[in-house]
């Protein structure tokens, strides 16, 4: 093979190179980026809840919740945390659920609920945090006119075949904590 033949098979393969590389791009370009989002999963009353896990301080094993007098119907009491008082909500009440006498699988998730504040939420079971696809969340239904979870309801998802209804925990919090207005009394 002559120096002219070799360099002419070069320049060929060169361009079959380029081309591919430009379908590469091209079916790339084509790809929507898929952004994903974690979840932690608990239950109550066998249905699978979901909250942001960067909400999500830690998980602790139920214990003695000291009770509020004067609280409303869905706080438990109050919690010390390493020093912190924390206040500790029951799901169950909260979602209009009859009430589970606490087991071995009842835990309390700490969540952040702003800057300054935690709140524990006692739940039935904590599952797994699992990657949900941002496009795969699909807007809460309508199906029924109970206003009591329906409000805290940010989307739900099929994961595994399994419905997760997916918590907004800023909007629930914000609907028991007083709105603090900024004025001095």
């Amino acid at each position: 093979m002559g120096l002219e033949a070799a360099a002419e098979q070069l320049k060929a393969m060169q361009a079959e190179q380029v081309m591919h590389q430009q379908a590469d791009d091209a079916k790339r370009s084509n790809q929507d980026e898929v952004v994903y989002h974690q979840w932690a999963t608990f239950k109550v009353d066998n249905e699978l809840y979901g909250v942001d896990v960067i909400q999500v301080k830690e998980v602790l094993r139920y214990s003695e919740i000291t009770p509020v007098p004067g609280s409303d119907y869905f706080i438990l009491g109050i919690i010390n945390l390493r020093g912190n008082v924390v206040t500790v909500i029951d799901t169950r009440q909260m979602f209009g659920l009859s009430p589970h006498t606490p087991d071995d699988d009842t835990r309390i998730i700490v969540v952040e609920y702003n800057e300054q504040e935690v709140v524990g939420l006692v739940v039935d079971s904590v599952d797994e945090v699992i990657n949900l696809p941002q496009n795969d969340i699909d807007r809460a239904p309508n199906a029924t006119g109970e206003e009591t979870t329906k409000r805290f309801v940010q989307g739900v998802c099929y994961y595994n075949s399994i419905l997760i209804i997916l918590l907004d925990l800023l909007k629930m919090l914000q609907s028991i904590t007083p709105m603090d207005t900024g004025e001095d009394f």
